[in-house]
């Protein structure tokens, strides 16, 4: 049975370094941004690359598949995303097309393999990454023996979370995104560079989603379509959840992920997503803004 509540809780750990991103970004910028699975994509390949060219092991991949992540993430608003603000529609197609370029630039080895030319883990076929040896093996836990590279994550994610939460509340431009999320005009009124803020939160959501395509990357196959469905996942939490609210990403999450994980064990996976997005239906039944959201102004 622990076994069971941990293999949700590292479920629901992934999740939540998806859907963090998602909840700052959202929360700040209105933006429903449908790359954001692909910025788990971006991750893992980038793990992938890191391992086969720089010889660098699932640890050090996940700061690089960070910036990376971020990188793109700050490029997309500054080239896009800032330009359509306020047109909802637009930016989910907009982000949308970004999705299904950023896939067909790796399933082509961004174009090179037109002219011949192979990039070693890229590509349309699938990719491996190897799980470092010290996390391959089972930790004792409560009487029980536990996966070491799901403790990994929950670690990962735990401190990936702290790190959020004490630049969302501690610092000056966590104090500026939490203004713009309340009162985007206001805050502008105030001095807050907001197009600033927006591409800095846009970046930082991006990289974390690049944090989750690493994790994900040790027990997962690669391939460029898997960040579609967590884009789905993503928005469930941040639903379930509360629009713009760390805590009811960590509630949403957990709860999602034991869930699945639970219904997954005692059935199927099939029967565990359809549990999943039954909850997420009551939730919204009973309460439309979500466990945990911002009171507007």
């Amino acid at each position: 049975m622990v076994d069971t509540l941990f293999i949700g809780l590292s479920l629901g750990s992934i999740l939540l370094l998806v859907a963090l991103g998602l909840t700052i970004t959202y929360g700040a910028m209105g933006v429903i941004n449908m790359a954001h699975g692909e910025m788990v994509m971006i991750g893992a390949y980038t793990t992938v690359l890191a391992g086969l060219h720089l010889g660098a092991n699932l640890l050090v991949a996940i700061p690089i598949a960070f910036v990376v992540a971020a990188a793109i993430g700050w490029a997309m608003e500054r080239v896009l995303v800032r330009r359509i603000y306020g047109r909802l529609m637009d930016t989910l197609l907009a982000t949308w097309g970004v999705a299904l370029v950023l896939q067909q630039a790796v399933r082509l080895e961004f174009g090179l393999a037109f002219f011949g030319i192979h990039v070693e883990g890229l590509g349309p076929g699938l990719q491996n990454v190897d799980v470092p040896e010290f996390l391959r093996g089972t930790i004792p836990l409560l009487g029980t023996e536990v996966n070491g590279y799901r403790a990994f994550i929950i670690l990962v994610t735990i401190v990936m979370t702290a790190v959020t939460w004490l630049i969302m509340n501690r610092t000056a431009i966590g104090m500026q995104v939490r203004a713009v999320m309340r009162n985007r005009n206001m805050a502008a009124a105030c001095g807050i560079d907001v197009e600033r803020v927006n591409a800095l939160t846009f970046a930082y959501g991006s990289g974390l989603a690049g944090i989750a395509g690493v994790m994900m990357s040790g027990f997962k196959t690669v391939f460029p379509d898997m960040g579609a469905p967590m884009v789905v996942d993503g928005f469930m939490v941040v639903v379930v959840g509360g629009v713009g609210s760390l805590i009811g990403a960590l509630a949403a999450s957990g709860l999602l992920g034991e869930i699945n994980g639970l219904v997954a064990a005692v059935t199927n996976d099939i029967l565990a997503r359809a549990v999943v997005f039954g909850t997420v239906i009551v939730v919204i039944v009973l309460m439309p803004r979500g466990l945990f959201s911002f009171k507007g102004r």
